[in-house]
């Protein structure tokens, strides 16, 4: 064990090992304080006041500020993207400013956009007025013109026929006598003219009827021009509409249902010279009130230019000031002292940083009083953090995933960067489909940077950040995919000739019968001669289902090793005894003897059957092997594994708890006080946890916890073996489904002598392998290899109980949005 104890500390084996600190920092050094230290981002504070509101807080004066400031550079923001313009990303030329001269720069900028925009609506809104009544003057002009000219020719007929007879006013209608010209005029047809959204032209029209009992005529044309409309900023299609009635009431309706329906009437003179004129006046005035919105445009993009060139460095520094001030709220204040008393957790390493930077922090607020740091005892458990770069952060994902590491247990992502992309690839195995996967994720690695920099989805985020996995993932593809033989489901001779050939030349074309071995085996993976056999899915099946059993029973052994690790290294030889003992007898007096056997039939070609050998083991021990028998002294073997399988069961069982308990009542018997504090608190405190610590141990918990824990390994040791088998049948389906698409459509189409159907067969095959044998079977493959380390893996060792070391730093800022 000696040796063990000696080997290198393995990165990321363990987590940092972590240290509680107490700051006492002075007032007048403790925001530039807090400012180093989250530019260093190596200390996570603890919410000393937790139990406060942040109304509460001693500086939530300065954080409502903070708030404000951003309020304001995302109303600005927000201006940009109203005016279609990019925020500058190049480094700002201007020297840093203090908070509060930045405070009030933002209070200017924002007034004098707030202005600028007031004054851009009231212009747009009279231009849209302005906009409008030209077009009524049109459309109801010509509406006006045509009616008068009707009017007259009407009035000449009537002079001619009837006005002329002298009992024309006994017999005239009531209708007749007011168009009659003369003073009835002034009771006659009125009109009001306007412009309605074409949507609501027709319900416009209905209510109108109704509301005037049709004793209305309504003329209508479509607007030449779409309208802005200043509430949704969408450009409306509009009608001018005229309506004639006859009456004061009809007039207070009329004009009511157009205010419900937001038309604007707008009124036009009858004389055609004053409308003439009128068009003329509205022309000029909409010609300079453009003029005027341009030159307000210009004016505003030229103020928004001058604040884009500072916006980011402004967003981040009021971003680093808010979260500095809601750090020091976290920390006590005394009164007294003067001074913020603050707790934490940080690696050992970082203590050397962390004091530079808190001697820079007040040698630069020319504080009197120095920052003292020092190291404090803790009962809760240390947060868990491990230093990852861009290639392990994925794989340390997938694990956390699951749940974050207990502190500083085995960290399975040491495992997972080479035997997740393995077993994905035992799924996927063809060289063909690897290369194009590989192809991808050498893209995504060559724009590193440039993606790296930009907002992407959902999707092209989640294949960015795991562009090493799937580098990882699609050489092993490749590998595997040179072991089966498989490019795009075809056979290749890469390594030289096949081992067999025909035994005459009759069987030149035959791929079933006359097939002789005259050579030695294909040097490197499956013979190129089994593609086509009548044996190919019987020796393909075996080979796969055999495999899988041996990956799934190492890895498994694996994880049980590092249950050895990890209770060596917290020093709890219960858990080696009674815990890692047994589960490894156990799982290889059955799946680890099955394992020997498979590997004992390849090697010496027997025909024995393995299913007949594991069956008859259970249920006849003692009967003779016969010829499936593959050693000498295997009968006596098969009795001694069994024996050791079933003593392993109370193995794992039974001692733990009882010695547990015999611990437990030796370590606490007659005791009520605990170990002696700095004080009188201390000790009260101490001894109380240890009496509660003895009550609270209940032995029937603690058996049936072990109990459940023994029937869970004992049924996953066979349903986790099953389980690896799922490498064995999606190698298959995607082996067999490559084969469809290639024999039954690309194939198939490339038998026709037509260029067109060959190209269709060619898409069709391309979209098959690009969508289903990419994207989807690589999706599954992916999902199923995860579920074989979540499950079968890491509950062997792994507890995925602890929380992740979150501390304050800018740099989780920066691309932080809104």
């Amino acid at each position: 064990m000696k040796f063990f104890d000696n080997l290198p500390a393995m990165d990321l084996m363990r987590s940092e090992k972590m240290t509680f600190v107490q700051l006492i920092i002075p007032v007048e050094s403790a925001q530039r304080a807090v400012s180093y230290l989250g530019e260093l981002g190596l200390l996570q504070f603890r919410d000393l006041n937790a139990d406060k509101s942040p109304f509460q807080r001693t500086f939530v004066n300065q954080v409502k500020r903070c708030g404000e400031m951003s309020r304001k550079l995302r109303f600005i923001k927000d201006q940009f993207s109203k005016a279609g313009q990019v925020i500058s990303v190049r480094p700002s030329l201007q020297p840093d400013i203090e908070l509060e001269e930045l405070e009030i720069q933002l209070a200017e900028h924002e007034n004098e956009l707030i202005e600028m925009n007031s004054n851009s609506e009231k212009l747009r809104q009279t231009y849209n007025e302005l906009l409008e009544f030209k077009m009524v003057l049109r459309k109801a002009g010509g509406f006006l013109v045509s009616a008068q000219s009707h009017a007259v020719v009407e009035e000449r007929e009537l002079d001619e026929h009837i006005y002329l007879n002298d009992d024309y006013v006994e017999r005239a209608s009531l209708l007749e006598q007011e168009m009659q010209p003369g003073p009835s005029n002034q009771a006659g047809l009125r009109f009001i003219s306007g412009i309605i959204c074409k949507s609501k032209a027709l319900r416009f029209e209905r209510m109108l009827f109704r509301a005037t009992r049709g004793n209305m005529f309504f003329n209508q044309a479509t607007a030449e021009e779409h309208i802005l409309d200043p509430v949704s900023t969408e450009m409306v299609e509009k009608t001018v509409f005229v309506v004639f009635f006859s009456g004061e009431q009809a007039k207070t309706k009329i004009l009511k249902i157009c205010e419900a329906f937001g038309a604007n009437c707008y009124s036009v003179p009858e004389d055609i010279t004053k409308q003439r004129q009128i068009t003329r006046e509205v022309l000029s005035r909409l010609s300079e009130l453009e003029a005027t919105l341009d030159a307000g445009i210009r004016h505003r993009n030229k103020a928004l230019t001058s604040i884009g060139l500072h916006l980011k460095k402004w967003i981040i520094m009021v971003r680093k000031e808010k979260a500095v001030y809601d750090t020091l709220n976290m920390l006590n204040f005394d009164v007294t002292k003067k001074c913020l008393v603050g707790e934490g957790w940080c690696p050992i390493f970082a203590k050397p940083q962390i004091q530079e930077a808190l001697h820079r922090a007040t040698f630069d607020s020319n504080s009197q009083v120095g920052i003292i740091f020092h190291v404090m005892d803790a009962v809760e458990s240390p947060p868990t953090y491990f230093r990852t770069n861009r290639f392990t952060n994925a794989f340390q994902e997938i694990v956390d995933a699951y749940g974050v590491a207990r502190y500083q247990e085995a960290n399975p992502a040491v495992y997972t960067v080479i035997t997740f992309p393995f077993l994905f690839a035992v799924m996927f195995g063809d060289w063909g489909h690897g290369i194009c996967l590989l192809v991808g994720a050498l893209i995504l690695i060559a724009r590193e940077s440039k993606l790296g920099s930009q907002k992407l989805g959902s999707f092209m985020e989640m294949l960015f950040g795991g562009r090493y996995v799937l580098l990882l993932m699609s050489l092993f593809s490749i590998y595997c995919g040179l072991i089966y033989n498989e490019f795009f489901s075809v056979p290749y001779h890469i390594f030289g000739g096949s081992a067999y050939k025909c035994r005459d030349t009759t069987c030149s074309d035959s791929h079933t019968t006359g097939l002789v071995k005259y050579h030695d085996p294909y040097p490197f993976g499956v013979d190129p001669s089994w593609r086509g056999s009548r044996s190919e899915l019987p020796f393909l099946n075996s080979l796969k289902m055999k495999m899988s059993i041996l990956l799934g029973v190492t890895q498994m052994n694996l994880g049980i090793i590092l249950s050895y690790f990890n209770a060596r290294f917290f020093g709890s030889s219960l858990d080696i005894r009674y815990q890692f003992v047994p589960q490894i007898i156990f799982l290889n007096s059955l799946f680890g003897y099955l394992a020997l056997l498979i590997v004992i039939k390849w090697c010496t070609g027997s025909k024995a059957d393995l299913y007949h050998v594991m069956i008859y083991m259970f249920l006849s021990p003692t009967d003779d092997l016969g010829e499936n028998q593959l050693f000498w002294g295997q009968g006596p073997l098969q009795i001694l594994l069994l024996l050791s399988a079933i003593i392993a069961v109370p193995w794992m069982l039974f001692p733990k708890p009882f010695i547990q308990r015999k611990l437990h009542s030796e370590r606490f018997q007659g005791r009520t006080y605990g170990i002696l504090g700095t004080s009188e608190i201390d000790l009260d405190v101490e001894s109380d946890s240890a009496w509660q610590h003895h009550e609270e141990f209940n032995f029937s918990e603690v058996f049936v916890h072990q109990m459940i824990h023994s029937i869970e390994f004992v049924l996953g040791a066979v349903s986790n073996t099953a389980s690896y088998l799922r490498l064995w049948a999606l190698s298959l389906a995607h082996s067999e489904l490559s084969t469809v698409f290639y024999e039954k459509v690309l194939l198939l189409a490339w038998g026709f002598d037509n260029i067109i159907i060959r190209l269709v067969g060619l898409a069709v095959f391309a979209f098959a392998t690009a969508f289903i044998l990419l994207m989807m079977e690589s999706l599954s493959a992916f999902l199923h290899a995860l579920r074989l380390h979540w499950v079968e893996f890491q509950s062997k060792f792994y507890h995925g109980d602890g929380y992740k070391f979150n501390p304050f730093s800018f740099a989780s800022l920066v691309n932080e949005e809104d």
